[in-house]
């Protein structure tokens, strides 16, 4: 029996159906409130719990072989989520998996964990963890996937609709990014791979991309020349433009307060599509580029 967490997210969903295609029984840990017929249609026996309740996750791990780990926290209450599901229900998993008897546990990390983020709770967790899993004794892979080809969908559809790329960050700055598919495979053979046994692998796509490159990759899917908008970069070229600004360290302080509440502005009006869905690692990325393209001046 292999134990799911996260079953109805994208990586967990994609493992549990490779270990049902494969008829590997599977325990699938689901919220009440999350929409797990898909994996019941499928076989998987649905276990509804709560990963922040010690009981359900020790019910949970009752008679399993192999746990594979793939939820992570919501970004509405970061710091919280990230010290009780990203890191304490995954300790609790841990313990809980060696105390009955697992054979293997498999915990979906992130690239760059390793780099000591203090300002990046969840990226702290995870590290935490795997130091942890580590040191438990138990048979373990550990997977620090690179950014999700998903998570291009929602720029993918607005360029289609408008021809405007928003890049955020430095645009040389290279990327690899992996399909959730890939990374899912992985995680369901990791269990049965001799060489996977104890090992921490860094997951990526494949090939390197320059961030400049995914605007240029849609112009060619949709034929059309891509508008790209660097927002730091374009507010700082202005700046340099205009030159009865004199630019110093308070006027870099006052056009990264202006980018913040742009953002806060356009979650309340019905802005244009390119200005939706920014999210908070954008908007520290953002803040980055301003320091990045403004550093002549941060004097």
């Amino acid at each position: 029996m292999f134990l799911v967490t996260g079953a109805t997210g994208q990586v967990g969903r994609r493992v549990v159906r490779l270990l049902r295609e494969r008829d590997v029984p599977v325990r699938a840990f689901v919220r009440l409130a999350s929409r797990y017929t898909e994996l019941e249609h499928r076989g998987a026996e649905i276990f509804v719990g709560d990963l922040k309740r010690d009981k359900d996750i020790q019910k949970a791990c009752q008679g399993v072989r192999a746990v594979i780990s793939t939820h992570g926290s919501n970004e509405s209450n970061a710091e919280e989520d990230a010290q009780t599901i990203d890191y304490q229900a995954n300790v609790e998993l841990i313990d809980q998996a060696k105390d009955a008897g697992a054979e293997h546990f498999t915990f979906i990390s992130v690239l760059g964990v390793e780099r000591g983020y203090e300002d990046a709770p969840v990226f702290k967790a995870k590290w935490e963890v795997e130091r942890y899993l580590q040191a438990s004794g138990l048979n373990h892979t550990i997977l620090r996937p690179s950014g999700f080809a998903s998570n291009l969908l929602a720029p993918a559809e607005r360029f289609r609709q408008t021809g405007i790329y928003l890049l955020v960050g430095d645009p040389i700055n290279r990327t690899s990014i992996v399909s959730t598919d890939d990374l899912a495979r992985i995680a369901a053979e990791s269990a049965e791979r001799e060489g996977a046994r104890n090992q921490v692998f860094c997951v990526g796509g494949p090939e390197v991309l320059r961030r400049e490159d995914i605007p240029k990759t849609f112009g060619r899917i949709f034929d059309r020349e891509p508008t790209i908008l660097n927002l730091p970069l374009l507010a700082v070229i202005i700046l340099e433009w205009y030159r009865q600004v004199i630019i110093n360290v308070s006027v870099l302080w006052a056009l990264i307060l202006c980018l913040a509440l742009a953002l806060v502005v356009k979650s309340l009006l019905p802005l244009p599509a390119v200005l939706v869905g920014l999210d908070e690692i954008q908007l520290i990325t953002i803040v980055v580029g301003v320091f990045w393209k403004g550093r002549p001046y941060w004097r």
